[in-house]
């Protein structure tokens, strides 16, 4: 039990540090200056070692069946670290409400395959960036590969299930179909994950 509310506190507060990126997203004029600097949110995630939905779920065949549930279980701390910080944020002189509401207006006008094609070609990208992160050997790579991928993401428009929690909390934007949509790109960003690792470990056996 100590074990899950370890990770349940540390999925919150990856959730915290999201909200951080997608805070000062909102707060740019620039798109792709915001888009820049809402990398800050994995920096802080990887930096830290704290756990992330859409970064864990890429290793989910590289773990035993309970891994799955673990999954789960950070994905509602996500949401649990957007749905405080979002909601403190509302309250405070930072102008993001309007342009919050405006974001998550055009997500939800959107139609749920292009939703989830989004939120696919999002977790790739996150897959690459974390897998930046964990394996390549120099400093400036490392967290290059970082930046990338989250720079790219977000000036792309891809959909990110845990900071779309975030614009959702702020915009103050939840009904049955935001939650509709969540799970949607949650489902979008999990396949977008395990893409690459899987198509790894069948060219490793392809060529074993």
């Amino acid at each position: 039990m100590k074990k899950q509310l370890a990770t349940f506190i540390s999925a919150a507060l990856a959730g915290a540090a999201i909200s951080i990126g997608g805070a000062v997203f909102l707060c740019t004029e620039s798109r792709p200056v915001g888009a820049a600097l809402f990398s800050v949110g994995l920096f802080a995630v990887c930096t830290l070692g704290l756990d992330l939905f859409t970064g864990k779920v890429c290793y989910v065949f590289d773990n035993p069946p309970a891994y799955a549930a673990r999954c789960g279980l950070i994905w509602l701390g996500n949401l649990v670290g957007t749905l405080i910080a979002g909601t403190a944020l509302r309250f405070t002189r930072l102008d993001i409400i309007s342009r919050a509401q405006s974001i998550c207006e055009a997500k939800l006008s959107d139609g749920p395959a292009s939703i989830f094609i989004l939120a696919v070609f999002c977790n790739i990208l996150i897959y690459l960036s974390v897998e930046s992160y964990r394996e390549n050997p120099h400093q400036l790579g490392k967290y290059l590969g970082l930046f990338l991928g989250v720079a790219v993401f977000v000036q792309a428009g891809f959909e990110h299930c845990v900071a779309n929690m975030f614009y959702f909390t702020v915009a103050g934007a939840w009904s049955g179909k935001t939650v509709l949509y969540l799970i949607v790109m949650t489902l979008g960003n999990a396949l977008g994950g395990v893409l690459f690792p899987a198509a790894k470990k069948f060219r490793a056996r392809a060529e074993g």
